[in-house]
C-alpha cells in the first residue's frame, strides 16, 4: 500500500458549517469533502465533476493539524440588497450601496499566534482498489506539475500554498492492530475508538480535544447533497490523542519521524 502525503497552510481559514443558517461558524479541519475540491482545484478539474471519482469507496483521506488553531469571530460589513433597481432608467441600485450595509458574523480559524504561524495541515490519500486510476494521475501531478487552480483554505480569499508533497511506499507504511493505547497524530472516526486517555501530568495537552461531525460523500457528480459523514474526534494543537482503538492504524515512516495515523473513510 501507498501514500500520498502533502501539506497546506495559510493565514486563516474558514470551513463553513453548511447547517447555520444565520451564522457562519467554522470547522477546525477541513471536512473532506473540502479536501475533495482542493485536490480536484489542484488537478484543474471542473466543478461538481469529481464526486464519484473522489468517493470514500475510490479515494480515503487522512488530516493532521501541524500547528495549534483557534477560532475567533468577526464582523463583514455587508451590502443590504433587497432591490436590484433599474439601472436602464436611473442610475440607482442596492448594489450601489443606496440600501445600506448589513452585518454578518464570520468565524475565522487562525494559529494562535497570527503574527507568526500559519494554519497548517498535513494531509494523507491513499486508494482502494476501485480507485487505484485516479490516484496515479493525482500523484503524478502533485509530484510534478503546479496547482492548475488556485488553492484555498475554505473561501476563495483565504489563499494557500502546497507544500512537502511526498510519497511514503509500501516499505515505509506498516499496518499496526494493537489493543493498548496508542499516541495517534492524526484525526480518527469516533466509531475505532474505545477510550480516550487523559493522564494528570499531560493535562494542558488535552484541553483541545474536539468532537465533530463532518460531511463526507455527496451523492453524485453535479449533486451537493450529503449523502455520508465523518464523526470525527482530534486535538486542535499537534499534540497526539492518546487513544484506544478497535481497528488497526497505520505507522508511517520517513528518515526523520514516525507518525501514527487514521482515515477519516475507515
Amino acid at each position: 500500500m501507498e501514500i500520498l502525503s502533502f501539506k497546506i497552510s495559510g493565514k486563516m481559514a474558514h470551513f463553513r458549517k453548511y447547517y447555520a443558517n444565520n451564522t457562519a461558524f467554522s470547522f477546525s479541519i477541513p471536512p473532506r469533502t473540502t479536501l475533495m475540491g482542493i485536490v480536484a482545484a489542484a488537478m484543474g478539474w471542473s466543478k461538481d465533476s469529481y464526486y464519484e471519482d473522489l468517493a470514500s469507496e475510490n479515494i480515503q483521506f487522512g488530516i493532521r493539524i501541524l500547528n495549534p488553531l483557534k477560532k475567533s469571530f468577526h464582523r463583514l460589513n455587508f451590502l443590504s440588497i433587497k432591490s436590484t433597481g433599474d439601472m436602464t432608467k436611473y442610475w440607482s441600485s442596492d448594489f450601489r450601496g443606496e440600501g445600506g450595509r448589513i452585518q454578518t458574523p464570520f468565524e475565522v480559524v487562525t494559529a494562535w499566534d497570527l503574527s507568526k504561524d500559519n494554519v497548517a495541515y498535513q494531509v494523507f490519500i491513499k486508494a482502494s482498489d476501485k480507485g487505484k486510476t485516479v490516484y496515479e494521475s493525482i500523484k503524478t501531478h502533485f509530484l510534478e506539475k503546479e496547482p492548475v487552480y488556485n488553492i484555498t483554505l475554505g473561501t476563495a480569499n483565504f489563499t494557500a500554498r502546497l507544500a512537502d508533497t511526498e510519497i511514503l511506499s509500501e516499505a515505509n507504511v506498516q499496518t499496526v492492530d494493537s489493543k493498548d493505547y496508542v499516541l495517534m497524530n492524526s484525526a480518527v472516526p469516533v466509531d475505532m475508538v474505545e477510550d480516550l486517555k487523559f493522564d494528570k501530568e499531560e493535562y494542558e495537552n488535552y484541553n483541545f480535544v474536539e468532537e465533530d461531525m463532518l460531511p463526507g460523500d455527496f451523492i453524485a457528480n453535479g449533486n451537493r447533497e450529503v449523502r455520508k459523514m465523518n464523526r470525527l474526534l482530534f486535538s486542535i494543537t499537534p499534540n497526539p490523542l492518546r487513544v484506544k482503538l478497535n481497528k488497526p492504524y497505520y505507522v508511517l515512516k520517513n528518515k526523520t519521524s514516525e507518525l501514527n495515523i487514521q482515515f477519516m473513510d475507515e
